[in-house]
């Protein structure tokens, strides 16, 4: 009877030991927080994506009112702005159209006149625009005018070449 009792106990405690497996805390514990830690990563990676989707449509329609206002913009067919400052003279040419041989007649215009170019920067992405600072060679006798002219007939000779665009003029002296 004993070795009965020892077996049915031995057959209820592997039974109970099957029932509790499943159920085990530590077992269930493990997986679970698992199975949240990959659920929690999967929702931040979802959160980040919805984010960056967002900024996205954001930057497409900033991207997109920006180039309706530069449809829109009116800008001058051409300008130069010729300026004196002590012995130098500032020179600012913007076109509405770009063109790279424009930056060649007017360094040739410059050269004509006999001025040297100490500095110069240009920019030739939506429109072209040049700032210069020119020096007059020895010293000789070189105006505001007679730059504004010059640096005026080099682009409508270019121009007239490409489309004839018209011109406005402004001047001063600092």
């Amino acid at each position: 009877m004993a070795t009965k009792l020892i077996t049915r106990t031995a057959a209820s405690r592997r039974k109970l030991h099957l029932l509790q497996t499943p159920t085990n805390p530590k077992s269930l514990t493990k997986r679970g927080s698992i199975i949240k830690n990959v659920v929690l990563h999967f929702y931040k990676l979802k959160v980040k994506l919805e984010e960056l989707q967002r900024e996205c449509r954001n930057l497409r329609v900033i991207r997109n009112e920006y180039f309706t206002l530069l449809k829109h913009i009116q800008i001058p067919k051409q300008e130069v702005k010729v300026e004196k400052i002590g012995q130098e003279f500032v020179v600012k040419v913007s076109c509405s159209n770009k063109g790279g041989e424009k930056l060649v007649s007017i360094l040739e215009a410059f050269d004509e006149l006999g001025l040297d170019v100490v500095r110069a920067s240009v920019a030739c992405s939506h429109l072209f625009s040049m700032e210069a600072i020119a020096v007059a060679q020895g010293q000789q006798a070189t105006g505001i005018k007679d730059i504004t002219h010059a640096v005026l007939k080099a682009i409508d000779e270019k121009g007239r070449r490409e489309d004839g665009d018209a011109c406005n003029i402004r001047e001063g002296v600092h």
